[in-house]
């Protein structure tokens, strides 16, 4: 939503700027200068990245319009999984973990928890670790290092998208250059033609650089910056098991360790305490 807020006020400011101070909008129509930027940004851009990436990329207005894709009843999902699961430890053991593990979508626990089983990087995190613990894995530190790695990992991974589109962002101002050479040589080739063709072919060739810098640092550049921002607000979910799981391992009581997960959360969607007791004791037993 505010991606879309955020483009209108660029587009109404810069071109009812130009149209207040007598500007034309005819003049900044020049199809050929915006295939000549966007198309070699567009191939630039196809050409530097996998596959997944570019489809990610080609996907960047969609995902900007939907925002962060886990919202505070998510998270209080996810905390009621950790605490389903803690319990479970605690009562009866880590072994007892095990019937859920191999089969999550199948498992009685997990599937009281739509939205989370629904995701399968967390479901898999998840569940890869508690088999750690099922497997006898007991220093709290040493899985948190490889934890830490693997969050790196998903990081680097979450982000790309974001830095491809960045580097177009980067290279839209050259590419107006580049557009706004070509027409300059195109109006050296019609030199000989009456003031007012030279004054619109000149005019054509500078809405090249216009469109390249008002592309970079009006649309493209805040748009890398947004999916950046969105990638790190999907990365706390993880983090939030991780942080879960560290403070079970280092024996707390559920509702301890689950206070610890709700605790690493941001502000926006972080639960309250009392939300997340009233959840807690809400949960079907099984």
């Amino acid at each position: 939503m505010f991606f879309i807020v955020g483009s209108v006020v660029v587009t109404v400011c810069v071109v009812g700027g130009y149209m207040a101070g007598g500007g034309h909008m005819h003049v900044l129509w020049q199809p050929f200068e915006f295939l000549i930027i966007f198309g070699a940004g567009l191939g630039a851009f196809i050409t530097a990245n996998p596959k997944e990436v570019v489809i990610e990329g080609l996907k960047a207005p969609l995902t900007l319009v939907k925002g962060p894709k886990f919202k505070k009843p998510a998270y209080l999902e996810l905390l009621g999984v950790l605490y389903a699961v803690f319990k479970l430890a605690k009562t009866k053991g880590d072994l007892a973990l095990e019937s859920h593990l191999d089969q999550p979508q199948e498992s009685t626990l997990f599937r009281k928890f739509p939205n989370f089983i629904g995701d399968h990087h967390a479901v898999e995190f998840l569940c890869d670790y508690l088999r750690l613990l099922t497997l006898g894995a007991s220093n709290a530190h040493e899985v948190e290092a490889v934890m830490d790695e693997e969050l790196e990992l998903h990081h680097h991974e979450s982000q790309r998208a974001a830095s491809a589109v960045q580097m177009v962002a980067d290279a839209l101002p050259a590419l107006g250059i580049v557009a706004a050479v070509l027409g300059v040589i195109h109006t050296m080739g019609s030199i000989t033609e009456p003031p007012e063709v030279l004054g619109h072919l000149i005019g054509a060739a500078l809405v090249g650089t216009f469109s390249g810098v008002l592309a970079a640092y009006g649309f493209v550049g805040p748009m890398a910056l947004s999916m950046g921002n969105i990638a790190d607000a999907d990365g706390r979910y993880l983090q939030c098991i991780k942080v879960g799981l560290i403070a079970h391992m280092q024996g707390y009581a559920p509702q301890v360790s689950v206070e610890f997960a709700r605790k690493s959360l941001a502000a926006d969607v972080r639960p309250t305490f009392i939300e997340l007791e009233e959840w807690v004791q809400n949960l079907p037993s099984d």
